[in-house]
């Protein structure tokens, strides 16, 4: 699989975990209760979601365990030579690392909403 498709992935499942649990409870606490319906009426699939969230966590957690495993392994591949290049590179290490770091809290706020009321 590439890098990118995985990364996209990555970001994907972060997301939709966020969409199935958060986004309801955001819209409740604002109360916008009524807005949420009208869009779960336009967009049914975020049913599905919330009903398959095992399913969707699950891989989530696969892609975010794998997209960690590649920023580890990118850490200490070399750049190019060129300075040009070598700039470009760095950069798109950083944001990278910061696309990660980002969807691993979006997750994280995704399993809060989704799961933290079974534990209290």
């Amino acid at each position: 699989m590439k890098e990118k498709t995985l990364a996209f992935l990555t970001l994907f499942t972060s997301l939709s975990t966020l969409i199935c649990c958060a986004l309801p409870a955001l819209f409740v606490a604002l109360g916008m209760g009524a807005a949420f319906a009208g869009l779960v009426t336009k967009l049914p699939q975020l049913i599905w979601i919330s009903e398959h969230k095992p399913i969707v966590f699950g891989l989530g957690a696969l892609f975010l365990s794998i997209g960690g495993v590649m920023q580890w392994k990118a850490k200490t591949m070399a750049c190019p030579t060129d300075p040009k290049l070598a700039e470009a590179c760095m950069r798109s290490r950083s944001w990278s690392i910061k696309v990660y770091v980002a969807s691993v809290g979006i997750y994280l706020i995704g399993a809060v909403f989704a799961f933290g009321g079974e534990f209290i």
